[in-house]
Parts: structure tokens; sequence; C-alpha cells
């Protein structure tokens, strides 16, 4: 039987180890979601837009038609795919995350309610229930994924 002794953190080893690398990774797949997000917004805004434009050219160059087509379904290939990969909930959800664990950590380093007493049970508490709520709404995320 292991000992409650043997496997405690300390405060440190938990922040460190523990909560950084959370806001760590929440940050950077915060910052890819955006990323993959806005590269596809850009590319839609931009194929949708061309489409008026070259539509007043096709009487001159019987070529436009194919290219209106093209960028007709750009704008339905980058539409789908960022639904489908719901980077824009993915980017928002992350980021939210992200700052909450950064809040929690800057409280509890520097003593602020509800962390006046350097309640380090407390801050595990509050860091893993966001950490869960966050893998739960990824979970549901998921499920409607697989319902489309």
């Amino acid at each position: 039987m292991i000992s409650k002794q043997n496997i405690s953190l300390t405060v440190e080893e938990y922040i460190n180890g523990r909560l950084t690398d959370q806001i760590n990774w929440y940050d950077k797949k915060s910052a890819q979601a955006k990323r993959i997000y806005m590269i596809f917004q850009t590319i839609e805004i931009i194929a949708a837009a061309l489409i008026p434009i070259m539509s007043g050219l096709v009487t001159e160059f019987q070529q436009i038609k194919i290219i209106i087509s093209i960028l007709g379904a750009v704008v339905v290939i980058c539409g789908s795919l960022s639904r489908l990969g719901k980077f824009h909930e993915n980017w928002l959800h992350y980021r939210q995350t992200c700052e909450l664990l950064k809040h929690e950590k800057y409280l509890f380093l520097t003593s602020t309610s509800p962390y006046e007493e350097q309640s380090f049970q407390l801050l595990v508490e509050r860091v893993e229930s966001i950490i869960s709520a966050e893998n739960v709404n990824w979970s549901q995320l998921a499920t409607e994924n697989e319902k489309e």
C-alpha cells in the first residue's frame, strides 16, 4: 500500500509540473486553433469576394466560369472544414480555460482571496475543477462532431 506521504506533491511541484504545464498547453492549443480558424476565414472571405468580381468578366473570358466554380468550392470547403474542426469554439474554450488557470495561479501566488492562508488544497481543487470542466466541454464537442 502506498502511503499518502509518498505520493504528495509540494506546492512548487504542483504549480510547475501541473498548473504551469496546463496553462502552457491551453495557451498553445488556443493559439493553434485561432491560427487555423483565421486562415480558413481569410481564404473563405477572399474567395467569396472574388466571385461577384469574376462574374462581371464572364462575357469577356469564358474560362472565368471555371474559376468562379473553383472559388465557390473553396468557400464551401473552408467553411465546412472550419465547422467540422470547431476551431472557433476550441480557440475560445482553450483561451478561457488558460486565462482561468492563470487567474487561479496568480491569486494563489499573491495570497489573494480565497487563498489568503496559502490553501494549497483549495488551489488544487479549483484548478482540477477547471480542467475537469474543460474536459467535459471537449467531450461534448467531440460527441456533437460525431453526430454531425
